[in-house]
């Protein structure tokens, strides 16, 4: 087997491999001597057909097989004795197309290869971390925010109407020509105007009722209303108005905090202050891993596999445009040219990616299954009902299984960075931190 270069320009690389037919043979010999003994012809014993008719039943076979197999060979040894590393899968095709049995084989093989990474001693890297503390304030306005989510109502006064965002406390029948339907009747139901849970306009005809009034609300199902046999129905439905009551917002105090399981007002505002760190801490993580990778990417130079830059480009101008686009859900749309924007932001992507992967492999970072199945059961929970069906579909799903495992292998890359450099906290307000995020999510 002879391996020839025949390119060596930056990053790509082109190689010219030759199998002779001698070789081929051997191996399809060797193939077939492996399997004699097992196999059975009529007129023959097990083990005991002749060479030259399993070459002749099974040759052409195991010559195709065997073909691969020494190509296959050619190219691992190649990877191996010169430690190249593929970008992308190799462009393999044969040369020789009016090949017959007997002839050599002759294959050209090309690809770019993934550049050598300098080493980055992080313990030189300076980085700035912010860290913000819950005040008082803060603390106080969490409050006021579920005092407002615990929101209860009060009756308003006697023949006061009822207004969007009041709730009416209701008995309702539903028919639909005439006739009373399944699940069309309720007593003393409560009703918040403009919550949207009934069918629309059934709310909005209740606005400027009062306590004792009888109204007959007059609407249609959707046509899409998954009872079927009400879709697109025009129905009347006989409500007696009991009760008006405005949204008042509850008190402050114990019995609000027991609702939100703490045992005094005092523990729950512990367990606010508790959340809003959690909160900072993780925006502040954010902001100073962005500031690592700038770090890193004004820092750290190296040359790019074209073909990487170019499909990372071609993808990120996809998605943009889909996200400009989002009433067009399929790919029926005219070719997308990734603008110079595209083409630097892809740029920075493979180049940190290229490296990080670099770092994480050297330093042996490892995803294990335990994180890996949190993040799966994490995201299952976005299917309400169907999370068995999710986490099945995961584990069938390679590919499904590296887009989860990658932000994980980054973040514990970065975390391990971050505790090898110079990394100062520094302490900063609320508003300060808020700024920097929304720097953050408007250069994304």
């Amino acid at each position: 087997m002879q391996v020839t270069e025949t390119l060596n320009e930056g990053l790509k690389r082109g190689y010219s491999i030759v199998v002779t037919a001698a070789e081929l043979e051997e191996k399809v010999n060797a193939e077939l001597a492996e399997a004699q003994p097992e196999i059975e012809m009529k007129g023959f014993r097990k083990g005991k057909v002749p060479m030259a008719l399993l070459k002749k039943q099974y040759g052409q076979r195991m010559l195709g097989e065997a073909m691969q197999k020494a190509i296959d060979e050619a190219m691992a040894k190649h990877f191996e004795d010169s430690g190249d590393k593929p970008a992308m899968q190799p462009d393999v095709k044969m040369t020789n197309e009016d090949w017959k049995e007997g002839d050599d084989v002759n294959v050209d093989m090309s690809y770019e290869m993934l550049p050598p990474i300098p080493e980055v001693d992080f313990t030189k890297m300076k980085l700035e971390r912010m860290s913000v503390k819950a005040d008082d304030a803060s603390v106080a306005e969490a409050l006021e925010n579920l005092a407002e989510s615990a929101q209860n109502f009060e009756d308003r006064k006697k023949g006061s109407k009822a207004k969007d965002g009041d709730q009416v406390v209701i008995d309702f029948l539903g028919k639909v020509d005439g006739e009373a339907f399944e699940g069309g009747a309720a007593e003393d139901y409560p009703l918040v105007l403009g919550s949207n849970s009934f069918i629309p306009g059934f709310e909005d005809d209740l606005v400027g009722v009062k306590e004792g009034d009888e109204k007959d609300v007059e609407v249609s199902f959707p046509a899409e209303y998954q009872a079927e046999h009400l879709a697109g129905k025009a129905a009347v439905f006989e409500c007696k108005i009991k009760a008006v009551k405005a949204p008042a917002k509850a008190e402050l105090n114990d019995e609000l905090a027991k609702q939100f399981g703490a045992e005094d007002l005092d523990a729950l505002k512990g367990q606010i202050a508790e959340r809003l760190e959690a909160e900072y801490k993780g925006a502040a993580r954010a902001v100073a891993k962005r500031g690592l990778l700038d770090a890193l990417d004004k820092e750290v130079s190296f040359e790019l596999p074209p073909s990487l830059v170019e499909a990372e480009a071609g993808q990120i101008a996809h998605q943009l445009w889909h996200e400009d686009n989002p009433e067009v859900e399929g790919h029926d749309h005219p070719e997308i040219t990734p603008t110079d924007e595209h083409n630097e932001l892809a740029e920075r992507r493979v180049k940190l990616g290229l490296l990080l992967a670099e770092i994480g492999q050297k330093a042996e970072v490892e995803v294990t299954d335990a994180e890996m199945t949190q993040a799966i059961m994490n995201q299952a929970r976005q299917y309400p009902g169907q999370e068995r069906q999710f986490f099945e579909f995961v584990q069938q799903n390679q590919q499904m299984q590296q887009q989860m495992r990658a932000p994980i292998f980054e973040d514990k890359v970065v975390d391990m960075i971050f505790d090898q450099a110079d990394l100062i906290e520094k302490e900063v307000s609320k508003d300060d931190l808020q700024k920097a995020v929304e720097a953050l999510e408007a250069d994304d």
